[in-house]
């Protein structure tokens, strides 16, 4: 017990030292910030390969974009590519400008904008955790960088965040638009505590005193709200929290459209409709300015890309890729109407078996208090309807993708790490001072409860991993795959990873050390980031995407001028962007033999084709073997040149 108490009172004094030493704050915070990001988002961020199919699609039209120097409309392969807007393009084509035409360009822009997500999220942490510092009127520094730290982790060490962060689509950069946007709405409303009408007032704080009682609560008031009060005039713009807000709300509509902005709308609308400052607030932001800054920035892209291709781009992208996603199963994408609670328990693993203690410590259902408090310690609350809106939202959703949650991870975060602070008291007002408002306070049996499903999750996250080659299924670019996993010994390695954790998890529980359970998912998580998911994601690359990359070194030294290429039975689009070649992609063998004897009837120059297929469908094509020239071999594909002649008076039986 001894050594405990000393080990707290270590701990203690080294944050106060922290505390007191804004420089030395200021270099820890950004070393942790540096080593949380480089693990997640940049060790090996461009060694691996472009990930067919969708990666090399935004990789490729924004190489286009660089290369034509067109930056209104993207194309892909000749075609134009109406999926997303044009943000996302724009970013990787100013990397490629930057680092050059490689894979890290592709992937930067999600780096960054994860990146800068979490920074934002540390400091928001940072101010709520002080702000109730002040209003308390104690210092408690190892909460507030214990939770800060947690928090920034928790953001950015989850498989959902990493994935997506890893790969150069619009999903990240989503994300990260909206997300921030949310914390600078957050930030902005809750710099807002002074101007308060008087008939709240007699609302309790957070450590059950009145509001009025708080030295805070007179000193904090804005500049706008003196001026209300002295019946200045009013400033024309809003405060530097809700500009910034329109200003990434604009980004993430022209990162993926209409839902950039529906989807804050919304979360934005029930929080302050929930906590009755519907009209205080939209006068605060000034909305009709934040309008003008939105279109603005937004709208002139949209209108140049409808000005050159018309309804073209109207159905393809309003219609099909919004409208009809929402509406109906687009590609497929269908799914149950539990599956995102999946997504979140896996996408957000290990953390995800803590998400309803810490729902439940928010006590949300109860509108009175809420409505009572400080605006900065809605902060809780507003991660909630965060994270249920967004949640909602795509649950209604008729398409469904592990993707399209992605926005509500950072605040699943939020929540767990605000769980967490309860928890991490200093030594010296863990007795006398209550860290959270009477309704936020955790109850041991609940805290204990989500320990053991912590345990058990672990345990069959372990179990799931060791037999794993039992629950894949087959990838047919990769004919031993099952083999060549269990070889690996990453199943092993994993299984020992959450085994291992799930004992440690135990040990702290019956030892009653809840503060170090989360730290144990942590250094798990981040172990199985090193030693599994790194190495697989190698393998991954090695075995399906290494034959296509060469076998495109292989076509650009081979092609001869204006000779046509044909991918036959799959579609790879890395091809198009290792190559710099156009693709004609056809899906049966009858077909393509068909193409190529009208195209030898033609008497095109040159006199022949390049012909990608996987063996299994080049099989099928019943060519003798004088009828081709076979150029490579590289994995289940094959790279052949057939000439005319050979075809042009062949009978082929293609039965």
């Amino acid at each position: 017990m001894r050594m405990k108490l000393s080990v707290k009172h270590t701990v203690d004094r080294w944050f106060n030292k922290i505390a007191k030493n804004p420089a030395l704050s200021v270099t820890v915070s950004i070393l942790w910030l540096m080593v949380v990001g480089w693990v997640a988002f940049g060790w090996n961020l461009g060694n691996i390969g472009l990930i067919d199919e969708t990666e090399p699609l935004f990789a490729e039209a924004s190489r286009q974009m660089f290369v034509t120097g067109d930056w209104i409309t993207p194309f892909f392969n000749g075609d134009t590519r109406f999926d997303k807007p044009a943000l996302i393009y724009w970013c990787q084509a100013i990397a490629y400008h930057l680092i050059g035409v490689n894979e890290w360009a592709v992937r930067l822009p999600s780096a960054i904008a994860a990146f800068g997500l979490v920074c934002l999220a540390f400091y928001t942490i940072q101010w709520y955790l002080s702000k109730q510092d002040e209003l308390e009127q104690v210092s408690r520094p190892t909460r507030r960088y214990l939770t800060s730290f947690i928090a920034a982790a928790l953001m950015a060490l989850n498989p959902e965040t990493i994935i997506w962060a890893r790969t150069g689509v619009s999903d990240m950069l989503l994300t990260g638009c909206m997300a921030s946007a949310l914390l600078c709405f957050f930030l902005g409303y809750a710099g807002k505590d002074g101007s308060r009408g008087a008939g709240e007032q007699g609302g309790r704080g957070a450590g059950g005193q009145g509001e009025n009682s708080s030295p805070l609560h007179s000193s904090a008031q804005s500049p706008l709200a003196l001026s209300e009060a002295e019946g200045m005039p009013h400033t024309l713009f809003p405060n530097k929290w809700y500009l910034a807000f329109y200003v990434l709300i604009a980004g993430a509509i022209l990162t993926k459209g209409p839902v950039g902005i529906v989807l804050p709308g919304l979360i934005v609308a029930a929080f302050l409709l929930y906590v009755g400052k519907v009209r205080e607030v939209l006068r605060e932001m000034h909305l009709l300015i934040g309008t003008v800054i939105i279109l603005a920035l937004s709208v002139p892209w949209y209108a140049l890309v409808i000005w050159r291709n018309g309804w073209n781009y109207i159905n393809s992208f309003f219609g099909y890729h919004n409208l009809e996603r929402f509406t109906e199963v687009v590609n497929g994408h269908s799914a149950p109407w539990y599956f995102y609670f999946l997504v979140v328990l896996l996408g957000f693993a290990p953390y995800s078996v803590y998400l309803p203690a810490s729902i439940i410590r928010l006590k949300f259902w109860q509108r009175s208090h809420w409505r009572s408090v400080e605006r900065f310690q809605q902060f809780g609350l507003f991660a909630w309807f965060w994270f249920a809106s967004i949640f909602v939202f795509f649950s209604i959703a008729v398409t469904k993708l592990p993707s399209y949650v992605l926005p509500l991870m950072p605040a699943a975060a939020i929540l767990v790490a605000l769980l967490w602070s309860d928890l991490f008291s200093d030594t010296k007002t863990r007795q006398t001072i209550p860290i959270s408002p009477p309704t936020q306070s955790i109850s041991a049996s609940l805290l204990r409860m989500s320990g053991w499903v912590n345990v058990v999750f672990l345990s069959v996250l372990a179990t799931a991993l060791l037999n794993i080659t039992l629950i894949l299924g087959t990838d047919p670019a990769i004919s031993n795959f099952h083999e060549l996993i269990q070889q690996s010994g990453l199943p092993v390695i994993a299984g020992i990873i959450w085994l291992v954790s799930a004992v440690l998890v135990a040990g702290l529980l019956l030892s009653r050390r809840w503060n170090y359970v989360i730290s144990i998912n942590l250094i798990g998580f981040v172990a199985f980031v090193i030693f599994v998911l790194t190495p697989a994601s190698f393998f991954i690359d090695r075995e399906r995407q290494l034959p296509l990359r060469e076998l495109s070194a292989v076509i650009l030294e081979a092609k001869q001028p204006n000779e046509e290429l044909i991918m036959l039975g799959f579609k790879k689009p890395s091809v198009v962007f290792y190559s710099h070649i156009h693709v004609n992609y056809l899906k049966f063998p009858q077909e393509a033999v068909e193409h190529i004897k009208n195209q030898a009837a033609k008497g095109l120059k040159p006199s022949s084709v390049l012909l990608l297929a996987e063996q299994k469908k080049f099989l099928k094509m019943d060519l003798q073997p004088d009828d081709y020239k076979n150029l490579s071999t590289k994995g289940a594909y094959n790279l052949v040149r057939v000439p005319f002649k050979k075809m042009k008076n062949q009978k082929i039986d293609i039965s």
